[in-house]
């Protein structure tokens, strides 16, 4: 997908390929441990601080989970999602930037999207590394703006035809089979070159920056936290014109 790819490229490097693992064993760990009535997304998701401590199945607001939160997911299409996410584009960033640059972005970025996510008013339990692989994607664009990433229009339209659907049986079957559709989507599409359009990277950075502010003030009971993908977006942003400005910095 982009052009850097030096001499020692690698298509899954070290810290992509331990989040990779560490993501999915945690979402294993959840299904095993709900079985036994321990709902590990309860205690380690992030929730919104006025929620009320005590109930069996509401634990409240602590400390550790503005990091854990980052690591577990809601369902394995959820987890399918952002992983792949995070395999486009974080492998080419830590390629790029080394390992310890590239971990530190990623939690630095996670982080920050759950915190700025706390402002959100209401009582919320929020999972999932959306707000690092929103950080990740603006990184991509920021630093290779005119590298092309390539869109399936398929999937776009089916996309759109879920959400605006969501309430109706096709809504329900297009997203319980989201996988499957995508993979052959993905397969058709490599094989044959049809529904692919190029798009750089920037525009692509912006199109979603402007798509998740506009779901979040019209689409919030939608239970997609869209102000922590925004909110990883731009401590992503801070983060890397402090770089630029400071370009030896040791992290």
């Amino acid at each position: 997908m982009s052009q850097y790819q030096p001499q020692g490229y690698s298509m899954l490097p070290t810290a992509v390929k331990h989040l990779l693992i560490i993501n999915v064993i945690a979402y294993l760990a959840s299904l095993v441990l709900e079985l036994n009535g321990i709902f590990l997304n309860n205690i380690l998701g992030l929730w919104s601080l006025n929620t009320p401590k005590g109930d069996y199945n509401i634990y409240g607001f602590h400390i550790w989970q503005p990091l854990t939160y980052m690591f577990l997911h809601g369902s394995f299409d959820h987890l399918f999602f952002n992983m792949f996410a995070l395999w486009m584009f974080g492998s080419t960033l830590e390629n790029y930037w080394g390992t310890r640059r590239f971990v530190f972005y990623y939690l630095v970025c996670g982080i920050g999207a759950g915190l700025l996510h706390l402002l959100v008013p209401g009582v919320h339990l929020t999972v999932g590394a959306s707000g690092a692989v929103y950080g990740l994607l603006l990184a991509f664009g920021m630093t290779f703006p005119n590298d092309r990433i390539y869109i399936l229009i398929w999937l776009i339209a089916i996309m759109a035809l879920t959400s605006i659907l969501a309430a109706t049986p096709i809504g329900a079957f297009l997203s319980n089979w989201s996988i499957l559709i995508f993979l052959a989507i993905w397969i058709y599409s490599s094989r044959t070159g049809r529904g692919v359009v190029g798009i750089k990277a920037k525009w692509m950075v912006i199109g979603y920056a402007v798509l998740e502010l506009f779901e979040g003030i019209f689409r919030s009971f939608d239970g997609v936290a869209h102000f922590a993908h925004l909110g990883g977006m731009l401590i992503g942003l801070l983060l890397i014109l402090y770089w630029r400005k400071h370009p030896f910095s040791k992290i």
